[in-house]
């Protein structure tokens, strides 16, 4: 599976580069100071899942197992914190404001989960 977190995390980057791009030049006119700062946030975060993914995909590669738990972890707590973000961004219903706490939970899951791994793991 160690291939296709990397793989996943490179498509969740470009996608995190793409998003930044399109929110300052696309959306820059067209939202006010409040959206395209959670525009931003959500292209951010977006980043962040996507280089702890690489990270799991390498580490797996070197041989720290137990780290697939973590990869499913940032992988679902980016898209649904930065996707309800990027939705709140566009006026989006404000209910997806009770579900971006879960992606971020997730995100700190992700990061104690990799740590644990790390730890479980005899060298």
């Amino acid at each position: 599976m160690n291939r296709n977190w990397i793989a996943i995390g490179a498509l969740c980057g470009a996608l995190a580069v793409m998003a930044g791009a399109f929110g300052a030049h696309g959306l820059a006119e067209r939202l006010d100071a409040r959206s395209l700062a959670l525009w931003e946030t959500a292209a951010r975060y977006l980043m962040y899942s996507a280089l702890a993914q690489l990270a799991v995909g390498v580490l797996t590669r070197q041989g720290l197992r137990r780290a697939g738990i973590a990869g499913w972890c940032f992988l679902v707590g980016g898209v649904l914190f930065s996707g309800t973000v990027f939705a709140l961004a566009l006026g989006g219903p404000r209910i997806l404001g009770a579900v971006t706490p879960l992606g971020g939970l997730l995100l700190i899951a992700g990061f104690l989960a990799l740590g644990w791994a790390a730890l479980r793991t005899e060298a």
